[in-house]
């Protein structure tokens, strides 16, 4: 039985560090090619997180931080999960950076969080795969309850972290340290004082690392800064 299920773009902030930032219209040097390839392409490496209790998923993808693709579709069948991600309008003025960023995928009906799940990815003029471990405990179904949620990818030390909010003010990780054995602290940038904000309720993912923390132990973030104060959540997942 193959369940698909449409998806909404999904606004996503990016952390990228110690890059450069430029208004470009041609592709990115180094990223890969644009012209449409169903199935096909350069390939990519892709990593994947569990996300709202394994209701979604961030997958991690490498380009531009100003043009993050979102997630059309996404269908499930058996284990296997391909999702298809679409780039922004041509006309579209990219950030000449390249480092990985997140697109958010609403997960289809069926996928259970708590098994191993192939996910197979295809973009314009490129594809990637890669395998995302279940987790005990997810549940996945119903709706969410838009609370804060992290989860880690296979990249060393790699968590994506999904807050809920304004779509035009996501947060920005400032820095990341080592608060305890099996425990990071996460400090969001203070937004401008003058900084106008939409007023949905959006999903927004940021990437972070974390070094330090001890092997195979059940890990959590302590969100601080901003608008989080001192929420402590689990990061789901082995690191």
């Amino acid at each position: 039985m193959i369940a698909s299920h449409r998806l909404l773009a999904l606004p996503v902030a990016v952390l990228l560090t110690g890059l450069a930032l430029a208004g470009c219209a041609a592709p990115v040097a180094g990223a890969p090619s644009s012209s449409p390839a169903a199935g096909g392409g350069e390939e990519q490496e892709i990593d994947a997180a569990w996300l709202d209790d394994g209701r979604m998923i961030g997958l991690v993808t490498q380009g531009s931080s100003g043009c993050v693709p979102t997630a059309e579709d996404a269908t499930l069948d058996g284990s296997v999960l391909t999702v298809t991600l679409v780039g922004p309008d041509a006309d579209t003025a990219c950030t000449a950076d390249y480092g990985p960023r997140v697109s958010l995928v609403v997960l289809p009906a069926g996928v259970d969080p708590t098994q191993d799940l192939e996910i197979r990815v295809t973009g314009d003029g490129w594809r990637g795969d890669t395998d995302l471990d279940g987790v005990p405990g997810l549940t996945a179904g119903g709706t969410t309850d838009y609370a804060p949620s992290a989860g880690w990818t296979d990249a060393d030390g790699q968590f994506v972290i999904l807050t809920w909010g304004s779509s035009t003010c996501a947060p920005m990780v400032e820095t990341v340290t080592l608060s305890g054995p099996s425990e990071v602290t996460v400090l969001f940038a203070t937004p401008p004082t003058d900084q106008v904000c939409t007023m949905d309720l959006a999903p927004r993912a940021v990437l972070a690392v974390a070094e330090g923390l001890a092997d195979d132990a059940e890990t959590f973030a302590v969100l601080t800064g901003a608008e989080f104060d001192n929420v402590r959540i689990p990061i789901v997942g082995e690191h």
